[in-house]
């Protein structure tokens, strides 16, 4: 009898971690993926990425919960998937990442104790005013397996007390993602279309509120645009809420001023070929700190902290905080040329959701 197995999904940078593992799931005649869209992200940027981009099915289960506040969205989530669960009874529900989605699921799988998999356990900040943090902490405290990206996962874990059987280094299943679309962003004319050349710009990609929600904050990120734009034209595919925020605050004269190009939200592929080609990436991302490693483009965090250390330790991602002088200094470095050299991780070689599976054979073999 296949094994069931829902993989949930909420927002962006969940549908390029659940892609792989339902081709891998679904390649096997061992499992029945059963792929659920909570909807957190629902504009139809999302769904083109989710559905042709990435070459996913429909999802078979849509709770089209929309936005909220933290509670009220982690709430509709929680109440709609009771009753999918009480429905399909599968063997394993699978979530991945650190979104709202991520964390409602797995407590109302927990509570009906239907088994929960973590994919990107371990991961941590260390910064509890991050909500992601508080997603990480509770989904890996009440999950059953624990697939980790990174070693600092590991390490976490197991300061945390989480048992030695229950956690799995896999890989990134990101970089699987990657691997298996870079041809397609080799291809894409997204920069003949922005009237872009490799190797001449700045991306751009910040969305958390510390970064954008405060005029101060984004008038201090508009003086670093300044200044790096001397050297490197700036390109920001802007969030909806960033730009919402510099109307309000009456600050997009000095955003033309400067010459920054805004444009619109990327789909996957087109983003990829940006990040490619880009000279530089600024970023408060934890995807794109991965994606760029791997990509071996500079990348500068702008956070005072990232869970994702390994990209520092061995990638080519720098963690300069939010001091202005600092950003400017690191920036101009990679501008005139002084380029950090990475590595690439290990087993971010697009083959971690097919570990996955092997790990998912043996556990449910003990299971059964």
């Amino acid at each position: 009898m296949l094994k069931k197995i829902i993989l949930v999904a909420g927002a962006r940078p969940n549908f390029m971690k659940i892609a792989p593992i339902y081709k891998a799931l679904a390649a096997t005649k061992r499992y029945q993926p059963i792929l659920l869209h909570t909807g957190q992200h629902y504009d139809e940027k999302m769904s083109k990425i989710f559905f042709e981009e990435l070459g996913m099915p429909e999802p078979d289960i849509y709770l089209g919960v929309g936005s909220g506040s933290h509670a009220e969205q982690t709430a509709k989530i929680m109440v709609e998937f009771e009753k999918v669960l009480q429905k399909e009874v599968p063997d394993l529900v699978m979530v991945v990442g650190d979104v709202n989605s991520t964390l409602a699921c797995s407590i109302v799988a927990a509570k009906l104790l239907v088994p929960v998999a973590h994919v990107e356990a371990g991961l941590r900040s260390y910064d509890r005013t991050m909500p992601e943090e508080i997603n990480r902490i509770v989904t890996d405290s009440i999950s059953d397996l624990l697939f980790v990206s990174e070693p600092s996962g590991i390490y976490n874990l197991m300061k945390e007390g989480v048992p030695d059987e229950k956690v799995f280094f896999v890989g990134n299943v990101m970089i699987d993602s990657l691997a298996a679309h870079i041809h397609k962003a080799n291809e894409s004319k997204i920069l003949e279309q922005l009237n872009l050349k490799p190797k001449t710009y700045t991306l751009v990609t910040l969305h958390r509120p510390s970064n954008v929600d405060e005029k101060s904050s984004l008038e201090k990120i508009l003086r670093i645009f300044d200044a790096i734009s001397k050297k490197s034209k700036i390109v920001f595919p802007i969030h909806p809420r960033t730009k919402k925020m510099l109307e309000q605050f009456g600050l997009m004269e000095t955003v033309n001023r400067i010459g920054v190009q805004l444009i619109e939200p990327q789909g996957y592929i087109e983003f990829l070929k940006l990040m490619k080609e880009a000279q530089l990436v600024l970023t408060d991302s934890g995807g794109v700190q991965e994606e760029t490693t791997v990509l071996q483009v500079p990348c500068l965090t702008m956070r005072e902290n990232t869970e994702r250390p390994i990209t520092i330790e061995v990638g080519t991602n720098l963690l300069v905080g939010t001091d202005e002088a600092e950003v400017i200094d690191a920036a101009m470095k990679v501008l005139s040329g002084k380029v950090k050299k990475g590595l690439i991780p290990e087993k971010w070689d697009g083959r971690a959701a097919e570990r996955i599976v092997a790990q998912l054979d043996e556990i449910f073999k003990s299971w059964d």
